[in-house]
């Protein structure tokens, strides 16, 4: 039993901790502690994939035998996610270096984040997820209002509240399966719910439950409501890095409650539990594109897209075949470098212009090539132009609807690229073909915080340019990561 799990958890806890304190002796001392815990984290999350890959590893905390200790486990999947998790959150790191918020509190709530989710990720306990969860939520709550001004509170606010009421939601449907089962272990749980029968009120109610609470944390239409304010109020590190990774994580989540504990088998048992998530999907990815086509601000715009692309994530669960939740788990990955990069190059740009709106993007081109060569280059991937990594989850996704011959929601998934193609053509049209106008430096499109940056540093470009190189990349990796995903997935089905 290799006690990595564990470490893993604990490293950026410790980061927190430490961080913290070292504000007591110096003021801004934060970033070199986060710096190496998130280094660390990296290597350890590296090391726990490569060993996940070849088999499950597993922790039991404070020795107990499972199903009563809280156990970690980690397979391809649940690695896969804290090895993402780690990379961005160091790669958003060294854009805040400069971009900031730059207090020690703000990298120890960072790193308590980061916690959270890699909790998330690798936990085989119901509770313990939930427990990951509220850290999670908590830590985000406090970043989206880290930024300057009551907009940043007011996001704060409302994600708080919405945020709280899923998270009810999923303790309830936690309580509802415990009584049907008397276990929290989701390995446990699993067998538990085949015995008691997938049909009993009481375990459709868990189900329900437990996905709408996840549904609210993915923010599925119309459970949206706290993140296109939260995504545009936080500050530009903050909002790349709840968008590329805690809907992401929370997404993981789903797919691991309905394939883990409920399985396969319940979805048969239970055709209208599987119209829940088809109905989740097609909504999301209709009008999530609909609300992005309508928006002037590229980061609320941004934070709709986010809607309809995870629209895609739970169309694959409700597919509920291997060559869905391949496609998944690629899109999963690759929307946490498409958007998280997409959210960085939108601060590196209004860092440098001022630009935060559609109309201020005209003729970007010609003012600032990097901004928008890396913005065209990650907005071409959304959409899904080979050989973005784009492309290859929605293919996984959209022919696993076609093998599963759930022909409307295929049709609705192929439909996505060019529901994709209409938000993002309004810039891209923009910054590519037209003159540049007047840089917008009014007080309406440049925020306070902006005034105080010391402009666009390397390490921001570099970071930029790295997400925007790493969506093709990941594109021509994707299908050899798909092979080795498959023991993973035959085994969650």
């Amino acid at each position: 039993m290799s006690s990595l799990p564990a470490l893993l958890v604990a490293l950026p806890l410790l980061g927190s901790t430490l961080a913290f304190l070292a504000g007591l002796l110096r003021r801004q001392s934060g970033w070199p502690v986060a710096l190496v815990t998130a280094a660390l984290q990296v290597v350890g999350a590296g090391v726990l994939a490569s060993r996940a890959f070849d088999s499950t590893v597993s922790y039991v905390v404070g020795g107990f035998t499972a199903p009563f200790g809280i156990e970690l486990v980690v397979d391809g999947l649940s690695a896969t996610m804290a090895l993402l998790v780690a990379v961005v959150s160091l790669a958003v790191l060294a854009y805040s270096r400069v971009a900031g918020p730059r207090s020690n509190a703000f990298y120890a709530v960072y790193l308590l984040l980061v916690a959270g989710l890699t909790g998330m990720s690798i936990t085989g306990d119901v509770f313990n997820m939930y427990v990951f969860l509220e850290i999670t939520g908590l830590a985000a709550y406090a970043l989206v209002a880290s930024g300057e001004g009551g907009r940043s509170a007011r996001a704060a606010l409302k994600y708080l509240i919405v945020g709280t009421v899923g998270a009810s939601l999923f303790l309830l449907g936690i309580g509802y399966a415990f009584v049907a089962t008397g276990t929290l272990n989701m390995a446990d749980l699993s067998t538990q719910l085949a015995a008691v029968g997938y049909t009993e009120p009481l375990v459709q109610a868990a189900f329900a439950l437990l996905v709408v609470g996840l549904f609210v944390k993915v923010a599925v239409f119309p459970l949206h409501a706290w993140q296109p304010d939260a995504y545009a109020g936080a500050p530009d590190s903050v909002s790349a890095l709840i968008s590329a990774l805690v809907s992401t994580v929370a997404a993981y989540a789903l797919i691991r409650i309905v394939f883990t504990v409920f399985t396969v088998e319940f979805l048969q048992a239970n055709p209208a539990a599987r119209s829940l998530l088809v109905a989740g999907a097609v909504v999301s990815i209709v009008f999530g594109s609909v609300l992005a086509v309508s928006q002037s601000e590229i980061k609320k715009m941004l934070a709709y897209s986010s809607v309809s692309q995870f629209g895609l994530i739970v169309g694959a669960a409700a597919v509920a075949n291997e060559t869905a939740l391949i496609g998944a788990t690629v899109h999963l990955v690759g929307h946490a470098v498409m958007k998280g990069g997409l959210f960085l190059t939108a601060g590196l740009i209004a860092t440098a212009t001022g630009a935060r709106t559609v109309d201020d993007y005209e003729g970007l081109i010609q003012r600032l090539p990097l901004g928008a060569g890396t913005f065209g280059l990650l907005a071409l991937a959304m959409v899904g132009v080979p050989p973005a990594v784009g492309f290859v989850g929605k293919w996984y996704i959209a022919l696993g609807a076609v093998e599963a011959s759930a022909w409307p929601l295929a049709v609705v998934i192929l439909l996505s690229t060019l529901l994709t193609l209409a938000y993002f053509a309004r810039i891209l049209e923009r910054m590519f073909f037209r003159d540049a106008g007047e840089e917008p430096r009014s007080p309406t499109s440049r925020t306070a915080s902006d005034a105080d940056r010391d402009g666009v540093s390397l390490g921001m470009a570099g970071v930029v340019v790295a997400a925007a190189i790493a969506a093709v990349v990941l594109g021509t990796l994707a299908f050899e990561y798909g092979q080795l995903l498959e023991p993973t997935v035959e085994a969650l089905l």
